[in-house]
């Protein structure tokens, strides 16, 4: 706790303005409850990962995410109007930048330094955590500069705190998911269901599509009122769910649920380009590690 309470008060400036105080704020409390080890001890105990299996999912979402290519660690795609950074596409937002989608590296960096680990001179320095690049002609332009290979280079020797930060969001989803579902038990039993399936390829497909997608609590994150995050596939799941394999169906659900959002998304962003990538990253949901 003291550890966050210095991470926020060092983001804190003389020209910090509400909307940024709103937004590092809402970022310690997450990192507050991603860091958090004091559960309930009702809450249900999910399967955990070795060493091995960490390191095994790392590489299939940093696979999933950039193909394993170092470069893709810093990102700024061509349709979006923020950068993505890390093994999981973590997303930066500018000062008072709103989007519809949930900002993730301001927490990864807190995460960092609640764990004890030194993030980037430069990124400490600035004020409140926002992203420094206005647009991605900027970003892109920075692409070589010693401040992003250093980015990179930090982000590629660090994966496995970025595992563990995606691995802890996930397991902190279920209460998020129990308190927005019209059926909590149900949702809450399928959750932990999956979690359990052909370890650890249940546990990878939970982790991977929040992450991918979120959990699907946010009411921001919508189109035309419909979200696409894991809460909706495992409804849909809950609903549409059959003799057979699990996992197979979860995929199923989730190709459903985000054929759904092409569907509802703004036509200017053409997400129809994104559908069959997204849909090929649902497959590796049947991936096995190598022994």
């Amino acid at each position: 706790m003291i550890a966050l309470a210095q991470a926020l008060y060092s983001t804190l400036t003389p020209k910090t303005t509400l909307f940024s105080l709103a937004k590092t704020l809402s970022t310690c409390l997450w990192t507050l409850i991603l860091c958090s080890n004091c559960t309930n001890s009702t809450a249900p105990v999910l399967p955990s990962l070795s060493q091995a299996e960490s390191a095994w999912v790392g590489q299939q979402i940093f696979r999933n995410e950039c193909n394993l290519k170092i470069q893709c660690l810093t990102s700024w795609n061509s349709a979006e109007n923020f950068p993505s950074l890390g093994i999981g596409h973590f997303i930066w937002f500018q000062a008072e930048q709103k989007e519809v989608f949930v900002e993730s590296f301001p927490a990864l960096m807190s995460f960092y330094q609640v764990q004890g680990q030194t993030i980037p001179a430069w990124i400490s320095a600035l004020p409140n955590m926002d992203s420094p690049w206005p647009n991605r002609d900027d970003f892109q332009r920075d692409q070589d500069s010693s401040r992003m290979n250093e980015l990179r280079e930090f982000l590629l020797n660090t994966q496995a705190t970025q595992v563990e930060f995606i691995v802890d969001r996930m397991r902190q989803s279920l209460p998020m998911l129990a308190r927005s579902a019209d059926n909590p038990e149900a949702i809450t039993q399928l959750f932990i269901e999956l979690a359990a399936s052909q370890k650890p390829t249940g546990m990878y497909a939970l982790i991977d599509y929040v992450n991918f997608k979120g959990e699907g609590t946010n009411p921001q994150e919508r189109y035309n009122g419909q979200g696409w995050g894991l809460l909706q596939v495992l409804e849909h799941l809950q609903a549409n769910r059959t003799a057979g394999p699990l996992l197979p169906q979860f995929t199923a659900s989730a190709s459903a649920v985000l054929e759904k959002r092409v569907e509802n998304s703004p036509p200017q962003r053409n997400e129809a380009q994104w559908l069959p990538g997204w849909n090929k990253r649902l497959t590796t949901y049947f991936a096995t590690p190598e022994h």
